[in-house]
Parts: C-alpha cells; sequence; structure tokens
C-alpha cells in the first residue's frame, strides 16, 4: 500500500483543532497534514519495518532513561510544525525543558513543536525523494539532528542545520553528537 495524498486546499483549509478532531474520529488511520494544506494517509508498516522501528525507540528511550535530558516519543505522536506542517515521524525525542514549556493542553492534543532529534525508517513501501523532503521540512522547521535510515540502500542520511546532508554506508555505528550526548547507534 502506497501513501496517499488529498489535496483539500481548493474545498477547505483544515485548522490545526479541525485536524486533531480528523484525527480522533479516525483512530485507525495513520494521517499527516503537509504545509500545502494537503491531507496525508500514510499507510501501515510492516512486521520488519514495525520491528525495527520499535527497536529504535527502544535504544532512544533506553539512552533517555539514564539520562534524563528529555522525552521520546513513537511515530503515532503528530507534532505541529512551526510552518502549519503536521508530521509524526518514526522515533522523535526532545529535550525536558521544552517539553514542560508546553501547557497540558499542548502536550495532551499534538504539541506545537519540532522535535530535537528524529528517526525516519524508510519502509518498503516509502518513496525515498518523499522521506528526504520530509527531512528537509523538519530541518527548516527547527530540527537540530535527524536520521534517515534507508535498509533498501543500505546507508543513512545524517540532516543538521546549515550542513549539507551526510551520506554514511551501512553498516556504521551513529553519533548522537551534542543533541543525544553519549548516545551511539550501531546499524
Amino acid at each position: 500500500m502506497n501513501t496517499v495524498t488529498l489535496n483539500l486546499d481548493p474545498i477547505l483549509r483544515l485548522t490545526d483543532e479541525q485536524f486533531y478532531q480528523l484525527c480522533m474520529a479516525n483512530k485507525d488511520v495513520s494521517l499527516e497534514l503537509n504545509a500545502q494544506g494537503e491531507l496525508i494517509i500514510v499507510p501501515p508498516v510492516g512486521g520488519e519495518s514495525g520491528r525495527s522501528e520499535a527497536d529504535l525507540i527502544i535504544k532512544v528511550g533506553n539512552w533517555n532513561h539514564q539520562t534524563k535530558l528529555g522525552i521520546v516519543f513513537s511515530s503515532s505522536t503528530i507534532f505541529r510544525l512551526p510552518n502549519g506542517a503536521k508530521r509524526s515521524p518514526d522515533v522523535a525525542w526532545t529535550k525536558l525543558e521544552r517539553w514542560e514549556a508546553l501547557t497540558e493542553e499542548e502536550r495532551e492534543k499534538f504539541p506545537p513543536l519540532t522535535p530535537d532529534f528524529i528517526i525516519e525508517l524508510r519502509s518498503k513501501s516509502d518513496r525515498l525523494k518523499t522521506l528526504q523532503e520530509k527531512m528537509q521540512e523538519y530541518i527548516e522547521n527547527g530540527l537540530c539532528l535527524g536520521w534517515l535510515i534507508n535498509p533498501q540502500d543500505k546507508q543513512t542520511e545524517i540532516y543538521r542545520p546549515g550542513k549539507p546532508v551526510e551520506i554514511v554506508q551501512l553498516p556504521a555505528l551513529l553519533s548522537g553528537e551534542d543533541v543525544l550526548p553519549g548516545f551511539e547507534l550501531q546499524l
């Protein structure tokens, strides 16, 4: 199953609250909304991609449990980016002080922030170009560090603000750099 994008703009422009209500009314469907107002229906992943995604969440979560520096989120979390997009990366992490600065309502709904760190794991149904554009969007909206793990091409793209994308061939040891100090991921 492929990602489906619906252009709603000629008919309506969803507000943050309308998008939230749409997601709550359709909990069995994974939805995103891009900055152009297009509704994106994201297909479910298969067993191998789901297992790999869970492993990544566990590894970032274990590091975070030890350091207590932030909050880890799963792919079910939608973030409201400054450009108006509503996105859900496969793994996300944000600094604790940024999370605590949000109101209770902002935490309960879709947090209005760009995570400090994300991982996108390319599944077999994902188009690489679409994921690369999504990663660039995160960077343009304040992401500090992002990894696009691409098992199909045996490489990882590392995204940092103000720097060209770095491509690392797999296997590799990735560093959380100064964003996730001491975190390493062997791929």
